[in-house]
């Protein structure tokens, strides 16, 4: 199978974007996790499937797949990645789109800088919608981990599950050692991206997000708003938040918390190509 694609990124935060209108696409996990090595595939932190929409309202349907292959609801750096590709390749004229992932229905807008503004919807903070395994809702939910430790963290839903550690020291913090357990933990039934934060003043923050099923990663929008979301409820955070991730900023607007959010930031193009995939097996 021959398929040709697009590399992009947002801040960092690279992807494989991937025409399923005009190519047929059904890739297996296995062959996604094979495209994502660095080393002997193309390389990405998510592959993006853009196809057609069966509903009039809907311009497209956005499918997101993490490095080992899993798909997901939500990934803000690549709806603004996928809304420059729509407008690029001719699929839309339109500078405003509005597309289904698997868990959310999203506004993309590109503004006249070429940034592009996602509308992420409202946050979830019931516990039933993060999914989290805890009775009732609270501010912070303890989660207990190796060595009799236990790690303090607010928790959202904003597309994807997220929880937030508020850090003092962001470049000091143990991503790898603490994101690994908290995202794998059972409490979390789906999993969970987990963000470290570190609050600068209430219009800044300093972020680093372990994603789910990828790692560490230099960017995470939805990461971004969750954690503006939980320092808007819990730690006096600005309406206005600029976060500061080691790709790059992004700014999240929350005006009144009964209101939706919204992400805006840059969508780079890197390369096209084209790859020939047999079973597991790449060729570029």
């Amino acid at each position: 199978m021959s398929l040709q694609f697009t590399k992009m990124h947002g801040l960092g935060n690279d992807f494989m974007v991937i025409d399923g209108i005009h190519q047929k696409i059904h890739l297996l996990p296995e062959q996604i996790a094979a495209m994502s090595r660095r080393d002997t595939g193309v390389g990405f932190d998510q592959c993006l499937v853009v196809e057609a929409s069966p509903e009039d309202h809907i311009d497209f349907v956005y499918r997101i797949f993490n490095a080992d292959g899993q798909e997901v609801g939500q990934c803000g750096n690549g709806a603004r990645c996928l809304a420059r590709f729509v407008r690029h390749y001719g699929l839309t004229d339109q500078d405003t789109i509005t597309v289904q992932t698997k868990t959310s229905l999203m506004r993309l807008h590109i503004n006249h800088d070429k940034t592009v503004t996602v509308n992420m919807g409202k946050p979830k903070l019931s516990p039933n919608d993060i999914p989290l395994l805890c009775a009732k809702q609270a501010p912070l939910y303890a989660i207990p981990l190796e060595n009799d430790t236990v790690s303090h963290v607010h928790a959202v839903n904003v597309g994807n599950p997220h929880a937030i550690v508020v850090v003092p020291d962001v470049d000091h913090a143990d991503v790898s050692g603490l994101g690994l357990p908290i995202s794998q933990h059972p409490y979390f039934p789906e999993q969970t991206n987990v963000g470290f934060m570190q609050i600068i003043s209430p219009h800044l923050i300093q972020l680093r997000v372990y994603e789910r099923g990828c790692g560490e990663t230099k960017a995470c929008g939805s990461g971004a708003v969750a954690a503006v979301v939980s320092g808007r409820l819990f730690h006096d955070l600005s309406d206005h938040v600029t976060v500061s991730l080691p790709g790059g900023a992004l700014l999240v607007t929350w005006p009144s918390v009964h209101d939706e959010v919204s992400l805006t930031g840059p969508a780079t193009f890197i390369y096209e190509g084209t790859l020939g995939i047999n079973g597991s097996s790449l060729h570029l």
